[in-house]
C-alpha cells in the first residue's frame, strides 16, 4: 500500500473518484515547507498508484519523485495545476483520460490535452441534450473494447460494441470506428439594415482529401468551442479571430450532428445581427493556426444565389441559409 500527499484538484472526492475508481481514506495536511493546503491519500493499491502516475502524466502534473515530509507523515507528492474549485467537464476529462489509459500512452494523452479538454466538456453538453420524442431507443450501448489507431490534434477511435435492438434483444458485437471531435459553433454575421451578410473563404482540408480541384469553401465563421466557454462566446471569439466582428444579438439557428454515422462533432449555428459597412471584410486568421481566412461581403439575395448554383456547399452555411431565408422578413422588422 502507498500514500500520496496531493494538492490541487484531487482535494476534491469528485475527481479522485474518477480517477481512481473509488473514493480512499484522506488526511488533511500541509507538505513540509508548503502553505498550501493538500491531502493525504492513504493506503492506495499498487493498481491505483499506477492510475494516478498515469493521470499525473497525461495532465502534465508535477510529481515529486521519493517520499516527502508532510504534516502527517511520509508520503510521495503530487501536484496539479489547479487552484480553482472542481467543474464537471474536470471530472468528465478525468475519466475520459482514464477510459484511454492503457489504450494510449500519457505521455501522448498530455500532447493532445487541449483537444481532450474540448472533448470532455463536449460529454457534459452531450448528457444535457438528449431530447426524447419521436425516438423509441432505450439507450442501452454496451462497449466492450477501444482502441485509438490516431490521436492527434484529432482522433480516431475503434470500438467494438453491442446495444439493444428494437426487437429487444442485444446485437452481435460490432466493430465501429468513429472520428473524435469536440463541439464546434457555426455562425452568420448579418446586418439586418442594410439586408448583407459576410461570408469567409479558406481551405479545407475535407474537399482536399475528396479530390476537389478547388477545395477554399464558402463558409459561416466557424470553430471549436474552448472549455469553459458557451456555444455563444465561441461564436464571438471566433467572429474576432476569423474577421475582425464584434457581434451583436445572436438568434441560434439549430444545433445538430452534421454526420452522425462515424463524427463525434455536435454544432451549434447561429445568426448574428451586427453592422456590415463597406469595406467590413477583409483576410484575418489566427497566425499561430496557419490560418488564411478572406472574408466576402454582399447582399442577401446574391448568398441565396450561391446557394442555387451549388457555390455553397456545406451544411452549416447551407441550413443557416435557408433559416435565414425563412426569418429575414422577422429579423428585419
Amino acid at each position: 500500500m502507498t500514500s500520496v500527499w496531493v494538492a490541487g484538484g484531487l482535494c476534491h472526492a469528485s475527481l479522485r473518484l474518477a480517477v481512481l475508481g473509488r473514493d480512499v481514506a484522506v488526511t488533511p495536511g500541509f507538505a513540509a515547507g508548503n502553505a498550501a493546503p493538500g491531502a493525504l491519500l492513504c493506503d492506495l493499491s499498487d493498481g491505483e498508484f499506477t492510475r494516478l502516475r498515469a493521470y499525473a502524466t497525461a495532465m502534465c502534473a508535477i510529481w515529486h519523485d521519493g517520499p516527502i515530509e508532510t504534516s502527517v507523515g511520509q508520503a510521495d507528492a503530487l501536484a496539479l495545476d489547479e487552484t480553482r474549485d472542481v467543474t464537471p467537464e474536470d471530472v468528465a476529462l478525468a475519466e475520459h483520460i482514464m477510459r484511454l489509459i492503457g489504450v494510449v500512452e500519457p505521455d501522448q494523452l498530455s500532447r493532445r490535452l487541449g483537444s481532450l479538454r474540448v472533448e470532455a466538456a463536449s460529454r457534459v453538453r452531450a448528457g444535457g441534450s438528449a431530447h426524447r420524442g419521436l425516438r423509441v431507443g432505450t439507450g442501452e450501448v454496451v462497449e466492450v473494447a477501444r482502441r485509438v489507431p490516431h490521436a492527434g490534434f484529432f482522433a480516431v477511435a475503434e470500438v467494438v460494441l453491442s446495444y439493444r435492438r428494437f426487437d429487444g434483444a442485444m446485437s452481435g458485437a460490432l466493430t465501429r470506428e468513429i472520428f473524435l471531435a469536440g463541439d464546434a459553433v457555426t455562425v452568420l454575421p448579418y446586418d439586418p439594415v442594410r439586408d448583407r451578410v459576410l461570408l469567409i473563404e479558406q481551405m479545407r482540408m475535407g474537399p482536399h482529401g475528396r479530390g476537389d480541384p478547388l477545395p477554399w469553401q464558402l463558409e459561416a465563421i466557424a470553430g471549436r468551442i474552448d472549455p469553459e466557454e458557451t456555444p455563444e462566446d465561441g461564436a464571438r471569439r471566433e467572429a474576432i479571430e476569423e474577421a475582425g466582428l464584434a457581434l451583436g444579438m445572436m438568434v441560434k439557428v439549430a444545433e445538430y450532428y452534421p454526420s452522425p454515422g462515424a463524427l463525434s462533432e455536435y454544432l451549434y449555428s447561429y445568426v448574428a445581427l451586427c453592422d456590415l459597412p463597406d469595406g467590413a471584410a477583409g483576410v484575418f486568421g489566427a497566425a499561430e493556426e496557419a490560418e488564411d481566412i478572406r472574408g466576402h461581403l454582399m447582399g442577401f439575395e446574391a448568398l441565396m444565389a450561391l446557394v442555387a448554383s451549388g457555390e455553397v456547399a456545406n451544411a452549416p452555411l447551407l441550413l443557416t441559409a435557408l433559416w435565414l431565408q425563412r426569418e429575414r422578413p422577422r429579423l428585419r422588422g
